[in-house]
């Protein structure tokens, strides 16, 4: 049965489409070379062939031999029912003594060429068509009246036969030109961005469809070996959930204590301090406690090698390895030089929807925000994503390492407002060491202690002493201490 949608094989663009492309119009997938429109076409050829449409790819600027490579670097075989007619002017046009004197040769080709097309479309009946592409049809048509009347007859001509048609244009011409963007129902626009350093990133943008609502905005994607991949921005509107509020224990009554009895799911921590504080550890803290209850947890990893990161929280007494092993601990490597926002994105919510992970760690937003063009857009990511996962019921851990170690210390990108726990994380001096203190600043699904405690690393993980209340600008670094009993953590305490 034929759906009103042409749907183009590509999930994520289909998602975006609303399922696809209305048939039996005219759409444009316009981008400069190299932004992926020959393999967007051939996903969508390759999804009409397996609904066992007939198919037609009319290539003006390829050789029928460079598509039909290009198409086997991705593993495809175009196969019997996708058709590939490669568009050359006739000899006597090639011919110097037969061109005409009196008529413009233009004319003749550009007319040559319709001719051509219409013949093979005839012999064909596609359902759905490929012009490759408009650049040719432009400069053999001359003028902007000649060109939109040629892209009209064209438009007119395939909706006699019922066919779906996607115009390509690489804008290597007229860039400005709007022509077929008024012509044809639907726009589509491929992007790509070269940052300073690190791969390529590619974005699209649906500029227009005609009676159909689409999901707005940019959407990052990716040209792999098994074709496009495309990751639409996430709305965390769209996904709802109902999940069973709890509290969640860290297993060290000291850090719960603090939290005002532990975190509660569905919200969002956020770990900050200067490097070595042992942020990664406190979020590691409460993934080892979730595998331990039988959840399953998701570790994102920017900063770290994941062998080092293995080797040091051994040291504490984590080991990441039998967590693993368990199958309730996902651990994923992220590179920011060559992961894009939106697909970063996709990969927590895949984890969330596919994986059923409860428990989600984000080590770290410096890492993240590295991935991000401006910090405005980290926000808003961050905004999206962090929205996203509480209304799964999922808890998510941050950490962000601030600049400088002691006194006045400012972070690479403030989101204190978007988390619901702020957990932090500083160095004092005292009595001739450098120590360590954890205070909670901010808790807004709940009460939490006000206090300052002092806590050590050692092999044995974290440990987590009285609330430091003799002691005065602890936060500043160098406090001031005024009382009479001593109740920093003794080494034979931890």
């Amino acid at each position: 049965m034929t759906t009103s949608k042409a749907a183009t094989g590509i999930v994520g663009l289909d998602d975006i489409l609303a399922g696809g492309l209305s048939r039996s119009h005219v759409f444009l997938l316009e981008g400069e070379p190299g932004t992926g429109k020959t393999t967007v076409a051939l996903q969508f050829l390759l999804a009409g062939a397996a609904a066992d449409e007939r198919c037609l790819y009319i290539t003006l600027s390829e050789t029928e031999r460079e598509l039909r490579d290009g198409a086997k670097s991705h593993g495809w075989d175009l196969g019997e029912h996708i058709h590939v007619f490669e568009l050359t002017p006739p000899e006597d046009l090639l011919n110097a003594e037969h061109q005409q004197s009196l008529l413009y040769s233009s004319d003749l080709e550009l007319g040559e060429a319709t001719k051509q097309i219409f013949e093979v479309v005839e012999r064909v009946k596609p359902k759905r068509v490929i012009i490759d592409s408009l650049s040719e049809i432009r400069l053999l048509a001359q003028s902007s009246l000649r060109y939109r009347r040629q892209i009209l007859a064209i438009k007119h001509y395939f909706a006699r036969y019922d066919a779906t048609v996607i115009l390509l244009d690489d804008l290597t011409t007229e860039a400005l030109d709007k022509t077929v963007h008024s012509v044809a129902h639907g726009v589509i626009r491929l992007e790509e961005l070269t940052p300073t350093y690190g791969a390529e990133r590619r974005r699209l943008r649906v500029v227009k469809y005609r009676g159909q609502k689409y999901r707005g905005g940019y959407h990052d994607f990716n040209i792999m070996e098994d074709g496009i991949h495309v990751f639409p921005r996430l709305v965390a509107a769209e996904h709802r959930s109902r999940y069973e509020s709890k509290t969640i224990s860290s297993n060290i009554p000291e850090l719960d204590a603090l939290l005002g009895g532990g975190i509660d799911s569905g919200s969002s921590t956020l770990i900050l301090g200067p490097a070595g504080t042992g942020k990664s550890l406190i979020s590691l803290v409460f993934a080892a406690a979730a595998v331990a209850r039988g959840e399953k947890v998701g570790l994102f990893i920017f900063d770290e090698e994941l062998g080092l990161l293995f080797e040091r929280m051994k040291k504490v007494g984590i080991d990441l390895d039998a967590l693993q092993r368990t199958g309730n601990l996902l651990i994923e490597q992220v590179d920011a030089a060559e992961l894009s926002p939106g697909e970063f994105s996709h990969r927590v919510r895949r984890s969330v929807d596919e994986k059923h992970i409860r428990t989600v760690v984000i080590d770290s937003l410096n890492g993240y925000q590295a991935a991000m063009p401006e910090e405005n857009a980290l926000v808003l990511h961050m905004h999206e994503l962090l929205l996203y996962l509480n209304r799964q019921g999922a808890s998510t851990f941050m950490t962000v390492a601030q600049h400088g170690l002691v006194g006045d210390m400012r972070s690479p990108v403030d989101i204190t407002y978007l988390a619901d726990t702020v957990v932090l994380l500083r160095y004092f001096e005292a009595l001739g060491k450098v120590r360590r203190a954890i205070s909670i600043i901010k808790k807004r699904t709940g009460t939490h202690e006000s206090t300052i405690r002092e806590y050590r690393i050692s092999g044995t993980g974290l440990k987590i002493g009285a609330p430091l209340e003799a002691f005065q600008g602890v936060l500043r670094g160098v406090p001031h201490y005024s009382g009479e009993s001593n109740p920093l953590l003794r080494d034979e305490d931890v």
